[in-house]
């Protein structure tokens, strides 16, 4: 299945009037402070319907997965990992395993994520998106928190991502990082300062 999702005139909160499509490949969403990056993420992940318009969809599964909800801060991150393992049938555990020893997790995925700092829980983040065969990968600020090695790693996740003839990964954040100048992007919505 190709990842295609199309916001026809859709309006909540800030974001008014937007209508969009979304194809396989690199998108990014970029703004100021409560410019609606989040919000946005959130209606493309369907955890939030819009107060007037309508989205059309044909994908299967998406990756969506903050990391930051004390909620899960007593779960163990290989547990986390594995509850969403579960919904992604096209998990690639070589993969995980790679990005684990790359962005220097190992060592981290034994303890609940209350004890991790907010850069290991954001590579936990990225090591399940990568790791996830999602048709739809949203990240939100992705480069927060994170030492400049793994800046880089993002950087080069997000430039092969930007090849995908099947996957669509859409990345929020107030702008866009030099390591992703030349990257093509399949949609840039630009929210304003």
């Amino acid at each position: 299945m190709t990842t295609r999702l199309r916001l026809v005139d859709c309006c909540l909160g800030p974001l008014q009037g937007l209508t969009a499509e979304l194809c396989p490949g690199l998108s990014a969403i970029t703004g100021g402070e409560g410019r609606g990056k989040t919000l946005l993420l959130r209606l493309l992940a369907g955890e939030v319907a819009p107060a007037q318009g309508r989205i059309e969809r044909q994908h299967g599964p998406v990756w969506y997965a903050p990391t930051d909800d004390p909620a899960d801060d007593a779960v163990v991150a290989t547990d986390w990992l594995a509850a969403r393992r579960a919904a992604h049938p096209g998990w690639d555990a070589s993969v995980a395993a790679e990005l684990a020893q790359a962005l220097g997790l190992d060592e981290h995925l034994p303890k609940p994520l209350y004890m991790l700092s907010r850069g290991s829980r954001r590579k936990l983040g990225l090591l399940g998106a990568a790791a996830s065969g999602a048709d739809l990968v949203l990240l939100d600020q992705p480069w927060a928190a994170l030492d400049a090695r793994s800046c880089r790693l993002v950087d080069d996740l997000l430039s092969e991502a930007a090849q995908s003839e099947r996957s669509a990964w859409v990345v929020a954040d107030y702008l866009l990082p030099p390591g992703l100048d030349g990257v093509p992007l399949a949609q840039h919505w630009g929210l304003g300062d």
